[in-house]
């Protein structure tokens, strides 16, 4: 192991042999003789190669087994000579994972099978616990008479610096290689001269292809030449620069990069190196800005959605507030939409309402904001306006807008009407909220006028909803309380001349409102839902009044309930059915169930299952109101119906309308072909019975037969209608 050491020692300078001996000599003789000038310059020269190299000189004895250190002093006085120091003892201690290979190839040199001795290795120089490397060098240099080595020569040299700093580059190299980020560095001529992988992979120039060139060429035209003259003042004042650059590939793609740079000295420290690190934020860039499209527009029409609306309502405010002037709000909601798009299905629903969407910019321009809130509702913003009139100038444009029908698919129009509300800043409210909230409220108004118009907000109209909220308050109570009761009008059979069949009606006396119409408290149900619990007592109260009617002698007569889209959608309509039908014991072929045409066309699929369900059970049913939705007859001929009712606006203008006398005279044609009962609805004179019998309806229903009366009347009115006489029982 000392022998080892002693090599492993090694420094990087070459010794002599010779001049250590006549070194060794000099320094043992009692008086030194005076020295040649040739050993003189020998020596100085030996001195200045050890000080140039800082490598250590040793000479090993490997009999004696004893050391020889010989290195120039780095701390000496500048001075014209230089001073050596001289050190002999053991060889320092080795470092246990080193030694074995220091042996190895310190056996091949002195087998002869090595040239020379080289080891890069760890010692404890000081002997304090302190690791360092050193590069040792050496050789034999003395051999016995039998030509085994006795001594070994050559130099050291403390890498520990040079090595940490090796072993630092190379982690460098290897982060720098694995880096998702791209990588560059520019000399001060701002010209590659490295890349990393990941600048390669980026921008799709390999090594060999950008080196030496300048970093332009990656320039986009998109940056004005200020732009670079900034950056570049910037990297000049700061030393650094970060920003977002669009930069062009191999290929042609711009893409967007942020980049960061660094100027750093080369190793002279005189001219500078620049560090640039790219990201590609293309992607990311772009999944910003769709985030911020589906926060901000509606996907569907491409309009500001309600964050938005809210946003550029508040600005608007803003600046009339500013500028004393004025912001109307339009509150826009397409007419029956809802039966629009589910008897046409949503695909087409949301094509109308595109081309609603599209209708409603171009009218009002693109000065104004255009909104979809939700479904088939439409806000509308208009800034700098004069006052009200200006607002209610816009709405009947709008209005006008849609007298044409809409394009919604190659040759397919639909008519579609505009219910509006406005409000108004400032008489109407000071913030964003009450503004949208007043505007609502003003377009119920609307369609509670008739539809296909526009109101303007008033307080009055919050009272009428605050009346609403009452009276739907009450609703929930009126069964518990006994508040509501059935009427029934009769159906007249033309063939027969004789009531064959009644429809029973709802109707809510209120201990606080009195009697209220059925067009106010049956929305109201169905909104709430309360319309399954009334629907289940009407049609229970009706089967329990025919049964009487039957125990009486009128076993033939039938009775028709009126069903609800709730009703068919969220109840169990089969088992609400069976269960009244058992519980009150009446024939299933006497109750039939009226639905209007819109209700059926509500999820056909899922209702046309539902309503074959209940046509098992043996009952009949109607489609209500014919001619008024946008049902499929090829659709209507799939389903188990019985019964087609005639709406009453087509029966109300017979025999002066030719256009409704065609429409009821086909509807009766079409009815009787799908072998279908046809009842018309709303028959008030002679006139229009007369046409009706003429051409084929089967039963017919209004005021011209009875007005609804209650249990006890129209049992009356059945049993004293006398056919053929023309009489009837009045109420």
């Amino acid at each position: 192991m000392l022998l080892a050491g002693a090599v492993l020692l090694g420094v990087v300078a070459i010794g002599t042999r010779r001049w250590w001996q006549d070194w060794l000599a000099a320094r043992q003789a009692p008086q030194e003789p005076p020295r040649s000038d040739a050993l003189r310059n020998r020596d100085e020269r030996l001195k200045l190669a050890l000080w140039a190299s800082g490598e250590q000189f040793w000479d090993y004895d490997l009999v004696q087994r004893r050391l020889y250190r010989m290195r120039a002093d780095e701390t000496a006085v500048q001075t014209s000579d230089i001073t050596v120091l001289t050190r002999q003892g053991e060889v320092p201690t080795i470092h246990e994972e080193d030694l074995p290979l220091v042996m190895e190839r310190l056996r091949l040199h002195l087998q002869g099978k090595a040239p020379i001795f080289t080891s890069e290795h760890r010692m404890d120089m000081q002997g304090n616990g302190t690791w360092v490397w050193v590069r040792a060098r050496g050789r034999v240099v003395e051999r016995d008479a039998d030509g085994q080595p006795v001594r070994i020569a050559g130099t050291a040299r403390d890498i520990t610096a040079s090595r940490n700093a090796e072993y630092e580059h190379r982690i460098a190299g290897e982060v720098m290689r694995s880096m998702n980020e791209a990588v560059a560095v520019l000399d001060w001529a701002h010209q590659f001269i490295t890349i990393n992988p990941a600048f390669t992979r980026i921008t799709g120039y390999a090594e060999e292809e950008i080196i030496g060139q300048p970093m332009t060429m990656l320039d986009s035209d998109q940056h004005e030449d200020a732009f670079f003259e900034r950056m570049n003042r910037e990297l000049r004042l700061t030393g650094r620069w970060s920003g977002e650059v669009w930069k062009v590939r191999k290929d042609g793609e711009e893409i967007l990069c942020r980049i960061e740079t660094n100027v750093v000295p080369d190793a002279s420290g005189e001219r500078p190196l620049y560090v640039q690190v790219l990201t590609d934020i293309t992607e990311q860039k772009r999944a910003e800005q769709e985030l911020r499209y589906l926060a901000n527009y509606d996907t569907l029409t491409s309009l500001p959605n309600r964050s938005l609306l809210s946003e550029r309502l508040s600005r608007a405010i803003v600046r009339a507030r500013r500028e004393h002037g004025h912001v109307a709000v339009l509150f826009i909601d397409l007419d029956r939409f809802k039966d629009i798009n589910d008897s046409l299905g949503h695909a087409t629903g949301d094509r109308i309402l595109r081309s609603a969407a599209a209708r409603v910019q171009q009218t009002v321009g693109t000065q104004h904001t255009v909104a979809r809130l939700s479904g088939d509702e439409f806000t509308v913003v208009l800034e700098d306006i004069n006052g009200m009139p200006d607002a209610e100038d816009v709405a009947q444009r709008i209005i006008h807008a849609f007298h044409a029908p809409l394009n919604f698919g190659e040759r397919l129009e639909l008519a579609v009407s505009p219910s509006i509300g406005i409000s108004l800043y400032p008489e109407h409210a000071q913030v964003p909220t009450e503004l949208l909230k007043h505007a609502d409220t003003a377009m119920y108004q609307a369609k509670a006028m008739g539809r296909h118009t526009y109101q303007v907000y008033s307080e009055s109209m919050d009272e009428k909803n605050r009346h609403r909220a009452i009276l739907a308050s009450a609703l929930r109570r009126a069964i518990d309380r006994n508040e509501l009761s059935l009427v029934f009008q009769p159906r007249l059979s033309i063939s027969r001349q004789r009531v064959t069949g009644v429809e029973a009606l709802l109707r809510w006396d209120s201990k606080e409102f009195g009697m209220v119409s059925p067009a106010q408290f049956i929305p109201l149900a169905e909104e709430s839902g309360m319309i399954l619990d009334l629907g289940a007592w009407a049609l229970r109260e009706a089967c329990l009044t025919l049964r009487e009617w039957h125990e009486q002698g009128l076993e033939e007569l039938s009775m028709a309930v009126n069903v609800s889209s709730t009703q068919l959608q969220r109840g169990d309509l089969q088992a609400v059915v069976a269960r009244t039908l058992q519980e009150t014991g009446i024939p299933a072929n006497r109750l039939e169930l009226e639905l209007t045409e819109s209700v059926i066309m509500t999820h056909p699929e899922q209702n046309a299952d539902t309503l074959r369900a209940c046509r098992r059970l043996g009952i009949s049913l109607a489609i209500d109101d014919f001619g008024t939705g946008y049902s499929s007859l090829a659709y209507l001929k799939r389903l188990p119906l019985t019964t087609l009712k005639i709406d009453r606006e087509f029966i109300g203008d017979l025999t002066h309308d030719t256009d409704d006398e065609a429409i009821t005279s086909t509807i009766i044609t079409m009815g009787q072909s799908l072998a279908l009962k046809v009842v018309a609805e709303g028959v008030e004179t002679w006139d229009q019975y007369e046409f009706l019998r003429n051409h084929g309806c089967d039963e017919v229903q209004g005021h011209w037969v009875s007005q609804a009366l209650g249990a006890d009347q129209c049992l009356r009115f059945i049993r004293e209608y006398y056919p053929g006489s023309g009489m009837r029982v009045a109420s």
